[in-house]
Order: structure tokens, then C-alpha cells, then sequence
């Protein structure tokens, strides 16, 4: 850490400085967040060698502006994910337009708003099929059952992956991401699953290339980017892409909203009742999965005063922005009544996410859905396990005991 990065005198979670791997990040992040806008907007990480940007109006600008901060080397930090080799495993992720347009372009229809739209019945009846074991159950664990299962079965349907395979793409996924305390490097556990689901993955591919069907998978199959189709390895980075980024951004933040719903019985009463939508968005502006996301300046540049020389790695942080108290009055409150149409948690420009549609309305049907059948429930602190990445923000388990609602009307009924 920097000198100009130090906390005044007394603030003990500042001291520890932004390191993304650091295991105590991940566990609350947002008073390091407030410490870096007010006393560090441009924060200087010597051992990690790189800077971050925390504030909106600065996360925004660099977001808008790919030519000076790319995507070519990805946006991870990474040693392993960062470089020129990226394109492999992020796909046009590490690419800049007009490169980045052209692929990203013929998968761009299946996730527009009226595509979208016309989702919504099949997403309730793959989160009703998700719950229906649980409706008998007094205690469940809502991320493992529920939050973390429905958007990797909307996504993997989407691709055309045989719903027996759902659940172990889910379980390799979830590995994929995960980093010791302290460790850029993968574990021995995220490196089995890589391997796992890269070969699953080729012989999908294999599969679909020789009876090829409707779904997405196929359609990049078919697809021609200047008159010339997409490799094998090319559709492999496009399935890591679109299944981590439907796996762990909508379901860790589908469990960071039933999570602070525990904290705040009165947005647990009213998400349940009705305002599932007020709940999704405030979520994702409060405490959404994605947290971080790097980028490579592509030439000198001043910024807060400081020169930062071309080739310089940036982590953005969008999580932080989102609490920017010059956008956001009282941001650290959690309200379903606040406008969230500022918050920048699927990106800006030319690289917003192109699931944002999608991932909101798998949000709001899953907490519509649960609210249909739990009326109130606790979550078991003890036995709470959270998700370590450098990138993503959640839980891996959340287990909890539910009131079920039609029992609580008979309870009332007999009483």
C-alpha cells in the first residue's frame, strides 16, 4: 500500500487498504470504498501494481472511454487472465470496438428487451421447479437451493446444455472463481473445475457443430464476423463468458438482496409483499455481486493530479461508485424508494452488460416467486459461507429457517 493511500488515525478498515484478494475485503469492502473517495479518489496499490478508481463520475468517465482504457490485456488482474492472451478465456470482453462490436453483435438480439420480455413465463416455471422441493421444507439454504440454481438454468437452457449437466456446470463455476486469501493464483480446486468445464465444453460444441439447434450456441455457430465464422476455441471463451457472468453476478446478488432483507425486517416485509422490483434495484446498487473491473491505459495520463504512465493497469470499481455520496443521497442507507437509474453496476459505454435485462428480470421473479411462498424467515449466521473472488461479492451458502405462508394462514386461521 502506497503512503498516500494510509488512513487517518482510528480508521482501522481503511488501514487495510484496497487489495482485492485480501479475504477481508471481500467480507465488507464499503468502509474501505468511502475511505478511498474521500482520501484517495485515484488509490495507488504498489505491491499489486495497479490503481483504482472509486468515485462515479470518475468510474463513468473511464468506462465511456475505451481508447484510453482498454479491455485488450482483459479485466482481471490476475497474471494469469491478464494480457494479450485474454481474448481466450474472456472472448470479446478483452476486446475494444470496433473489434469488440463485431463480435459481441450477433448474440446482441438474444438479449434485448423483447427478447427478454418474452423469457418471463419460462423463468417462473424454472424458479418454480427450483422450489418446489423446498416447499416443504422449514430450513433450506436459500443461495445453494434457490439464488444460485435459477439464472445457471436460464442461461444454460439459453445455450442448449442438456438439463441433466445444469447443476455440475453450476457446482464447476462456482470453483472456478474462488482464490485463497490473499492469492492471485488459482486453487487446485479452480483448476479441476476449469479443466472439467473446458472439456465439457468442447465436446458440446463438437456435438452442436454436427446437429446444430436453435439456441445461442448455435447462433454463434452460424454467425460470420467479417465473412468468417467462429473457431471452436472462440465459442469456448463465449460459453466461459456468458455462463460465469448468468452464474455468478444475477445469483450472488439474488443472495446479497435476501441477505440485507435478514438485516432490515422492514425491506424483508415489504419485498416479500410486493415490491420485489424496488428490492432488485436497490440491490444492485447497494451491494451488487460485481465489484471490480480492470482495464489498461493505453497512453499517459493525468488523473487527481497524478501522472499515470501508458500501459498502467485500473481497477474500476463500480460497487463504489454506487455509494458515492455525490450521486446518491444517504447511500449508505438501503431504500426501496430511492431512484436507482444512476447506479452503474452492469458498466457503462460500449462494454454495459449485455445480460442487464435478463439478470434483472431473473431478480425480480426469483424474489417474486420465494415471496409467494415464504411470508417471513431468519438466516443462520453461524453457518454462512461467502464467496472469495476478486470480482464477485456474495454468498456460497446462506442457509435459513422460512415461514411458509400457507401455514402461517392456518396458523391464524386456528387461532
Amino acid at each position: 500500500m502506497s503512503t498516500d493511500a494510509m488512513a487517518p488515525p482510528g480508521d482501522q478498515r481503511a488501514v487495510l487498504g484496497y487489495d482485492p484478494f485480501d479475504y477481508r475485503i471481500h467480507e465488507d469492502p464499503y468502509p474501505t470504498y468511502a475511505w478511498m473517495r474521500e482520501h484517495a479518489p485515484l488509490y495507488r496499490n504498489e505491491e499489486r501494481d495497479f490503481w483504482a478508481l472509486s468515485r462515479h463520475a470518475d468510474i463513468v468517465a473511464a468506462l465511456r472511454n475505451p481508447k484510453l482504457f482498454s479491455n485488450v490485456n482483459g479485466i482481471s488482474l490476475e497474471a494469469e487472465l491478464w494480457g494479450p492472451h485474454a481474448v481466450q478465456t474472456s472472448f470479446f470482453l478483452a476486446m475494444d470496438p470496433p473489434e469488440h462490436g463485431a463480435y459481441r453483435g450477433p448474440v446482441g438480439a438474444a438479449f434485448g428487451p423483447r427478447k427478454v420480455t418474452a423469457l418471463e413465463e419460462r423463468i417462473r416455471e424454472l424458479a418454480r421447479e427450483r422450489l418446489a422441493p423446498l416447499r416443504d421444507l422449514d430450513r433450506f439454504d436459500f443461495a445453494a437451493d434457490y439464488a444460485a440454481g435459477l439464472p445457471n438454468d436460464v442461461v444454460c437452457e439459453m445455450l442448449g446444455i442438456p438439463a441433466a449437466d445444469w447443476d455440475q456446470i453450476r457446482a464447476d463455476t462456482d470453483q472456478l472463481n474462488q482464490r485463497d486469501d490473499g492469492s492471485e493464483d488459482r486453487g487446485p480446486n479452480s483448476v479441476a473445475a476449469a479443466l472439467r468445464l473446458a472439456d465439457y465444453f468442447v465436446e458440446f460444441v463438437r456435438d452442436l457443430r454436427r446437429n446444430p439447434g436453435d439456441d445461442l450456441t448455435s447462433t454463434m455457430l452460424k454467425a460470420e464476423v467479417k465473412g468468417v465464422r467462429h473457431t471452436d476455441t472462440q465459442i469456448v471463451a463465449f460459453l466461459f463468458l456468458v455462463i460465469s457472468a448468468g452464474n455468478e453476478s444475477t445469483g450472488k446478488t439474488i443472495g446479497n438482496a435476501w441477505y440485507h432483507g435478514w438485516r432490515q425486517p422492514e425491506i424483508q416485509r415489504a419485498g416479500l409483499n410486493g415490491r420485489a422490483l424496488e428490492w432488485t434495484n436497490e440491490t444492485l446498487r447497494y451491494d451488487s455481486a460485481s465489484q471490480m473491473t480492470a482495464r489498461m491505459l493505453t497512453a499517459d495520463t493525468v488523473i487527481h493530479g497524478v501522472e499515470l504512465k501508458k500501459g498502467a493497469r485500473v481497477a474500476i470499481l463500480p460497487a463504489s461508485g454506487n455509494r458515492d455520496r455525490r450521486v446518491f443521497d444517504e447511500p449508505e442507507r438501503f431504500d426501496l424508494d430511492r431512484d436507482t437509474s444512476k447506479m452503474i453496476s452492469f458498466g457503462h459505454g460500449p462494454h454495459h452488460c449485455l445480460g442487464a435485462a435478463l439478470a434483472r428480470l431473473e431478480m425480480r421473479i426469483a424474489l417474486e416467486e420465494i415471496g409467494a411462498l415464504v411470508s417471513e424467515y431468519e438466516i443462520d449466521m453461524t453457518n454462512v459461507r461467502r464467496v472469495h473472488s476478486p470480482h464477485q461479492r456474495g454468498f456460497a451458502s446462506l442457509p435459513c429457517a422460512v415461514t411458509h405462508r400457507r401455514r402461517a394462514v392456518a396458523a391464524g386461521t386456528s387461532n
